[in-house]
């Protein structure tokens, strides 16, 4: 067993997928409650950490949601950590991939893949924290990963600059994406609906004289946006500014072919 504080020393070295404890027999053990394997203790743990988010997440809390005893989940994970790991891999593989066939057209290949995981990013808020922790070698994580790759070779840019194109374009997704889901968390704390918690903040921003300059060219911004709703203005943006990187792609390819 890798305990936390080894872990801790070596994070580059210690993943669940790299120890053989990824595939470590999933059946039920002897005296384990009925009904119970690795498979729906992954699943619960999805669903709280959905619910309750990351800080609040502890392995008694997962056995109390089961209905059976810590120990009970140790017989299949050996930690929290792993268990985390196992989660972040799970919630990867919830959103099809599509063709990435150097025959299809790589532009919708990659809105498909940002789109894909703009919407991962926002259903499941804690990932964002944990994609920097964990090296993400799982199955999932890994085909995602490899459909990206083969995108970024479907446009055509040069070797050198295919790093930096993947970078432009999932970075943003991601930034965008957790920003997004960080906001609507914070509304649904609030019990409130995000054009109602988006109204509150901007009238009480309003009223303050020393944001007043920049409240008065945030709103000219937003009102040239357009959309009439929070996720309308969000839509809005989120195209726009793929687009604006797929241009950019586009350009570089022709600038290389032309050098």
């Amino acid at each position: 067993m890798v305990s936390a504080a080894d872990r801790a020393k070596g994070p580059a070295r210690t993943s669940v997928w790299l120890e053989g404890k990824a595939d470590r027999e999933r059946g039920r053990k002897s005296g384990q409650p009925a009904g119970l394997d690795r498979d729906k203790i992954i699943d619960a743990t999805v669903r709280l950490l959905d619910s309750e988010g990351a800080a609040k997440f502890s392995m008694r809390r997962l056995a109390a949601e089961l209905n059976v005893t810590a120990m009970s989940v140790y017989w299949y994970v050996d930690t929290k950590d792993d268990l985390l790991e196992l989660a972040l891999d799970a919630v990867f593989g919830t959103f099809p991939l599509p063709d990435v066939s150097a025959e299809g057209d790589w532009r919708e290949q990659l809105r498909e893949l940002a789109t894909g995981y703009r919407d991962l990013l926002v259903r499941h808020p804690w990932v964002s924290a944990l994609i920097g922790t964990f090296l993400n070698i799982g199955p999932h994580s890994m085909a995602f990963s490899t459909a990206v790759q083969q995108v970024m070779r479907n446009t055509g840019l040069p070797p050198h600059g295919q790093m930096g194109g993947l970078s432009a374009v999932f970075q943003f997704v991601y930034g965008f994406g957790t920003i997004e889901g960080h906001f609507i968390a914070r509304c649904a704390t609030a019990g409130m609906s995000q054009d109602e918690y988006f109204r509150e903040a901007m009238g009480t921003i309003s009223e303050q004289p020393a944001f007043a300059k920049s409240f008065e060219s945030a709103t000219e911004l937003m009102e040239a946006r357009g959309g009439d709703t929070v996720e309308e203005m969000r839509e809005r943006d989120f195209s726009f500014a793929l687009d604006l990187l797929v241009a950019g792609i586009e350009s570089m390819v022709a600038r290389s072919k032309e050098a």
